[in-house]
């Protein structure tokens, strides 16, 4: 039902979509955004697939763990052996995942160091095979197959990188609007990701493209959309500064960002358990506590707390 309904809208909507970000936009942030502002598409963490077919599973599969409420919801897979795709992806279907992306545009020199990531620039034919190979293991499925990627790698490449992805025919192309060498001090460039969808034009391509870098809200991404005729954008760290940021709202009461950040607690507690530490959910507070006030006073004593009960107990005070 739901890979039928992304079908839908990769046909004929804007697609507004949440970026994977590792340790950020896990199952709990996402379950949240679905009760305050929910895109079109939500994204996993990425699950690296050699990572997934070790002894380590149980160490990363967490990345993959979703609800029925964050449909459509795409599997965003890393990694460089075309046989571990497979073997993923024969387990991931089990979970009625709206389709998979295959992550070539991250930077981290981990990554790329061991020929993962944005480094698949640099060697289509196994580029190639890992899409084959994908779109094999998902056959008599309808899920769809997309890949996130960059300009290029040392430098931009549209006709030879991006013409190359558009011939594999696949249904989505998400491009972030820098070379992989490049740091966000560096702004994006959408207008070069535009000329990704002129290319896509000329070639009679029906992959939808897709901007990503530096948006900090809908609007902007709207507008980018219509200037350079792309089909969608992604939104990553500008979900950080506002989570209620699809929903268009500009003004969010005290009371109801105190009110959703004990509520991101609370369900970060049922979700997770004792599985993951709770300094790790500290990253969120400044996400959901600003623009008001005593914020920065009530942040500071958030961010000292001892425990996860503390920091509940310190949100209902302040109520």
């Amino acid at each position: 039902m739901y890979t039928t309904f992304l079908f839908g809208i990769l046909m004929v909507m804007l697609i507004k979509a949440l970026a994977p970000m590792e340790g950020i936009t896990d199952s709990v942030f996402r379950q949240i955004l679905c009760d305050i502002g929910k895109p079109d598409l939500f994204f996993t963490e990425f699950l690296n697939v050699e990572g997934f077919c070790s002894k380590g599973r149980s160490n990363v599969e967490h990345r993959i763990k979703y609800t029925e409420k964050e449909h459509p919801i795409i599997v965003q897979l890393w990694g460089n052996n075309p046989a571990m795709y497979a073997e993923t992806i024969a387990e991931i279907k089990k979970l009625d995942p709206d389709g998979i992306n295959i992550n070539i545009g991250c930077s981290v020199h981990d990554v790329i160091s061991g020929g993962r990531g944005s480094a698949l620039i640099k060697n289509k034919p196994l580029v190639k095979e890992i899409i084959d190979v994908v779109k094999e293991s998902l056959e008599g499925t309808d899920i769809p197959v997309s890949v996130k990627t960059r300009l290029g790698f040392d430098e931009v490449d549209i006709e030879g990188w991006i013409g190359f992805l558009l011939e594999q025919d696949l249904d989505m192309i998400v491009i972030h609007g820098r070379l992989s060498k490049e740091t966000y001090v560096i702004p994006a460039n959408w207008k070069l990701i535009g000329e990704c969808a002129n290319l896509r034009n000329k070639m009679h391509s029906s992959t939808k493209i897709l901007g990503n870098g530096d948006l900090m809200d809908v609007d902007q991404g709207e507008e980018y959309c219509k200037e350079y005729g792309l089909d969608g954008f992604m939104i990553g760290r500008g979900i950080l500064n506002n989570p209620w940021l699809f929903s268009k709202r500009k003004e969010i009461p005290r009371e109801e960002r105190i009110q959703t950040l004990f509520k991101h607690l609370t369900l970060f507690k049922e979700f997770w358990g004792d599985t993951k530490p709770f300094d790790c959910q500290k990253k969120y507070v400044k996400a959901y506590l600003r623009n008001f006030d005593d914020a920065g006073r009530l942040r500071q004593e958030l961010l000292e707390a001892k425990s996860l009960e503390e920091m509940v107990l310190i949100l209902k005070n302040n109520l």
